[in-house]
């Protein structure tokens, strides 16, 4: 497969069945993550895996809407960076997310990307310090989101090569 073909079949995915995702695609999917490059190559990212039913419960109300998957999702990898090592954290977390995102649909695994800095709760707070008092974070790491894992419920149909939006590029002469 080019790599055209998994940016077409990349989708996000919301619904999930109950079906485990195996072990050896979850490895290639963090592999990805921590091939992903940083800024003066430092890696700042580190992958928190959260497999446990109540923690993702937990995590799909961290922000007021655009979380729910997370409950139903059969895995899901918080990307959290060290800012004592990286000023670049926001860059480098979402560099390894879109990594991940890609190897997953090369894989066939649904995943949604969940976004946590700058949202808020349903009650105001801040959805990033929510997602840390879930997980125990100390305050030098951040978060800039969450990717839900599992294998889709239903048909997920790639974009059509039709669908590049050509009027975006620009030439400057």
């Amino acid at each position: 497969m080019e790599l055209i073909d998994i940016l077409l079949k990349r989708r996000s995915v919301r619904r999930f069945k109950d079906d485990d995702i195996k072990q050896e695609d979850l490895e290639k999917i963090l592999e990805a993550g921590l091939l992903a490059p940083t800024s003066r190559n430092r890696k700042p990212c580190n992958f928190l895996i959260v497999e446990n039913r109540k923690t993702l419960e937990k995590l799909a109300k961290s922000k007021e809407t655009g979380a729910e998957m997370l409950a139903g999702c059969n895995k899901a990898i918080v990307v959290v960076a060290n800012t004592l090592i990286s000023d670049t954290w926001i860059e480098d977390s979402s560099i390894a997310l879109g990594y991940m995102h890609l190897m997953a649909a090369s894989l066939d695994v649904g995943s949604c990307w969940v976004q946590i800095h700058l949202r808020k709760t349903a009650d105001g707070k801040d959805a990033e310090q929510a997602v840390k008092e879930i997980t125990g974070l100390d305050d030098y790491f951040r978060i800039v989101g969450i990717l839900a894992l599992g294998m889709p419920e239903g048909e997920v149909k790639p974009h059509e090569p039709e669908d590049i939006d050509k009027s975006k590029i620009h030439f400057l002469v």
